[in-house]
């Protein structure tokens, strides 16, 4: 054998050694990345929007309408300094309150007394429209959780019809 060979043989080797080791070390780095999606630990779970019955603002038909969360984890969420908003900007803060583990809450666009279930945005007019609009969720550092859109949305897109909010 030549010197030649045999050093073809080891640079070979060397280099499928090499290849093992750069694949083991990079695929779990991938497969960690996608073994986890980016799923919102909050999601807005059910928005209704055109609260049932005659709007005549009243606090009555202002509970009506309504937004729900739902905390999809297994840990408190502490959703104080989070925002709820509408397309034109109309934003409900969240103040020290905190979303139990596989928990729900209903923020209503009315006038309430607070409490696990119910929080109350405390307003005189409706906030959700009825034709179009989309409800935003934010954390306490401005990042979008999630959100729902309804209608004709300003992306052309055609959203949910089932429910319905402001006029």
């Amino acid at each position: 054998m030549s010197v030649s060979s045999v050093s073809a043989r080891r640079l070979t080797a060397v280099a499928l050694v090499a290849a093992a080791v750069t694949g083991a070390v990079t695929l779990p780095a991938s497969a960690t990345s996608t073994s986890r999606p980016n799923r919102p630990q909050v999601e807005i779970s059910a928005v209704q929007y055109d609260a049932p019955g005659r709007d005549d603002r009243s606090p009555r038909s202002l509970n009506k309408e309504w937004v729900e969360l739902t905390n999809k984890t297994r840990d408190v969420v502490n959703l104080s300094g989070w925002t709820l908003s509408d397309d034109r900007g109309e934003t409900y803060t969240f103040r020290h309150y905190r979303l139990a583990p596989r928990a729900t809450v209903r923020v209503h666009t009315g006038e309430g007394r607070d409490t696990r279930t119910d929080l109350f945005q405390d307003r005189h007019r409706e906030v959700w429209d009825n034709r179009s609009d989309t409800a935003t969720l934010r954390n306490d550092h401005g990042r979008r959780v999630d959100e729902k859109s309804w209608g004709h949305d300003r992306h052309g897109d055609h959203g949910d019809h089932r429910h319905g909010g402001r006029h």
